[in-house]
């Protein structure tokens, strides 16, 4: 999985633009109960009524706003999703120091995906996408292939001005993230060792950045 932002784990959503503030700050309680629940239980355990307690809400009230748990696993996930993918890339296109931008994207990128919430959050979606697949399509819209997307726009400028050699931009915006993780994700979502110290990740990143450049520098 490539980007990504504290999904569930992240303790900030984003209202909708046509929300009253009273159905924002309303909703926004519902999702606080609903992060909460899910984490605990994942998806299948989770129930409706466990959720209206958490958010301090009826489930009357819940049902105003999500129509069934589906619906507010995947508001959940994919609104924090997309929050985060759009607060990790924001990228300056205009310095020339592209070594720069890209170290501080993976050291940022790198410290959100091995968050113990972040890969709980991780293994939740992908056990509730067997039986949803439309869960996993969302998750996967909203956070990696929007990070990759604008990646790829902050490529694009690089290459436009003449820093980085012309290339598939998109391809090479995957190799730079999977370059970042270099098998840790997969390594923490197994559960196989403790997430990486902020050393590790340093040397970790450097090395993604060098070999990048050493393949795309013009």
């Amino acid at each position: 999985m490539t980007a990504s932002a504290t999904s569930l784990a992240n303790p900030k959503t984003q209202p909708g633009p046509a929300s009253s503030p009273a159905d924002t700050d309303k909703r926004r309680q519902i999702l606080d109960g609903a992060r909460d629940v899910f984490l605990a239980s994942g998806f299948d355990g989770a129930s409706m009524g466990e959720i209206a307690k958490a958010a301090g809400v009826s489930k009357g009230t819940l049902y105003v706003y999500f129509d069934s748990k589906d619906a507010l696993f995947e508001a959940l996930t994919t609104q924090e999703k997309r929050w985060l993918a759009e607060a990790l890339f924001k990228l300056d296109s205009e310095t020339s120091d592209v070594g720069g931008v890209l170290t501080q994207l993976g050291l940022t990128y790198l410290t959100e995906m091995s968050k113990p919430n972040h890969v709980s959050a991780i293994r939740m979606v992908i056990g509730a996408t067997e039986k949803f697949p439309h869960l996993g399509r969302s998750f996967y819209e909203a956070g990696p292939a929007c990070g990759i997307d604008r990646l790829t726009a902050y490529l694009d400028a690089q290459v436009a001005a003449g820093r980085l050699r012309a290339a598939d931009t998109e391809l090479a915006a995957k190799h730079f993230l999977h370059l970042c993780q270099a098998g840790l994700l997969t390594r923490l979502l197994f559960a196989a060792g403790d997430p990486p110290t902020e050393d590790q990740m340093k040397h970790q990143i450097a090395e993604a950045v060098r070999v990048f450049l050493s393949a795309y520098s013009s």
